[in-house]
């Protein structure tokens, strides 16, 4: 039996790759680039109030800088993930670090607001090329019993640059200002662009993929059509758009404003807040990636019961009497925030091993999709919420509960559909194996 076949079953494949220290090491190199993009991608959370100020624009305006973004970041999934399928990891990671590298540089230094639109846009685009390429890389050069705790593990490393975000990126802006902090915060794009050029690899040695025989629009549509036609990468996608968008919204841009005109906090409350946010992430994420490499049949109950909790905390820190919540209840929101990182990185659990080798890119893409649209959705509504109301947080916050239903609703629909598939692969794998001659 081939690598290529059986790709449902959990267990070590023949002509698996060893992983080991130069696979971490490479690895490695393809994470770092992730890191510098979730920096660039994050630093508007912590820099919303400054940009309205700086280009004075009202909420809705505001929020169109991380629509913009998150719209051609979405969109850009499944072209991105046919890319990482024929070009491989190396050539579209470089593409997008001299991208997301130039957006970030342009933010810096826009004269107007439409300059800094652009600007995001192209950060998008290139922040785009990147966590699918990471995680494209980790299925080429780890076992694919280690899937689930790579990907965890990629986007632990993608918090982290989060946390640089809320960190440090907030001190530098009060203390060096704009153009001095988003101009040096660049140059950690052009380092990771050095790192890429001399040391990733798309693959070890011997473990080359099959070359890609088929090209043009049939080919392209094929590939998307048969990915989308899997149960699992339906599920995925689902599972990835009600899990990750709550706290996606809260760092990417409304988090910070919500802590500090709603709650009354300081700018460095409301920071460590948004930290705490992150530094879960981090730890629940390693917790999740561990229990789902030993439980495969934990993904759907870890799922869902990160929705349910993300939506009883949520509505309990709306609903609080009072203008302002305990500071226990705000904690334990960020707290619970923390896991829809981890619970979103479910939904490539989901697809990976619905589609075969040679599909991966195409199927993380559009699980990857999902999250984002849902993300790009709750922005646009919370900001027009936000005009329309008068900045009433708790009518512009309420718009979570919309879409993490219809989420659960779609995920229920498919969870049993995907699962009757996989038995019925690892089943089909299984006899086949036995009938392999010696």
């Amino acid at each position: 039996m081939s690598g290529r076949k059986g790709y449902g079953s959990a267990v070590t494949l023949p002509g698996d790759p060893p992983g080991g220290r130069r696979a971490a090491l490479v690895w490695g190199v393809g994470v770092a680039v992730y890191f510098v993009a979730v920096i660039f991608r994050t630093s508007l959370g912590v820099a919303g109030l400054d940009a309205a100020d700086r280009f004075d624009v009202n909420a809705s305006a505001l929020s169109t800088f991380s629509i913009l973004q998150l719209l051609v970041y979405a969109g850009m999934q499944i072209p991105v993930g046919l890319m990482v399928d024929r070009l491989g990891t190396k050539k579209v990671l470089a593409l997008g670090v001299v991208l997301f590298t130039l957006g970030q540089l342009g933010f810096a230094l826009s004269p107007s607001y439409g300059t800094a639109l652009a600007s995001r846009a192209l950060l998008g685009c290139g922040d785009a090329m990147t966590f699918i390429s990471v995680l494209r890389l980790g299925s080429r050069w780890f076992p694919a019993r280690r899937g689930p705790l790579i990907g965890q593990v990629a986007a632990l490393f993608g918090m982290a640059g989060n946390l640089v975000s809320t960190v440090f990126i907030a001190r530098a802006l009060h203390g060096l200002g704009w153009t001095t902090t988003f101009v040096g915060s660049s140059l950690a794009g052009v380092l990771a662009l050095v790192l890429l050029l001399l040391f990733l690899k798309d693959h070890p040695e011997g473990y080359e993929p099959q070359p890609a025989t088929h090209a043009g629009a049939a080919f392209v549509r094929r590939q998307i059509a048969e990915s989308w036609r899997e149960p699992g990468t339906r599920l995925g996608m689902w599972v990835h758009f009600t899990t990750q968008f709550p706290a996606m919204v809260f760092l990417l841009l409304w988090g910070l404003p919500y802590l500090v005109e709603a709650q009354g906090l300081s700018r460095s409350s409301a920071g460590g807040l948004l930290t705490l946010v992150v530094l879960s992430n981090m730890v629940i994420g390693l917790a999740y990636g561990q229990i789902i490499a030993r439980h495969h049949t934990a993904r759907a109950p870890l799922a869902l019961g990160t929705v349910a909790a993300t939506a009883l905390l949520w509505a309990t820190t709306l609903a609080y009497p009072g203008d302002h919540a305990p500071m226990w209840l705000l904690v334990t929101l960020c707290l619970v925030l923390g896991a829809c990182g981890p619970a979103s990185m479910i939904g490539f659990d989901f697809a990976r091993p619905a589609n075969p080798p040679e599909r991966q890119g195409t199927a993380s893409g559009i699980v990857n999709m999902g999250g984002f649209v849902a993300s790009m959705t709750t922005l646009l509504a919370v900001g027009v919420l936000l005009d329309a109301t008068g900045d009433n947080y708790r009518i512009a916050f309420s718009s979570v509960f919309v879409l993490e239903a219809l989420g659960i609703v779609q995920i229920l629909r498919l969870k049993a559909r995907t699962h009757r598939r996989e038995r019925e692969r690892l089943v089909a794998s299984r006899v086949e194996a036995v009938h392999v001659p010696v």
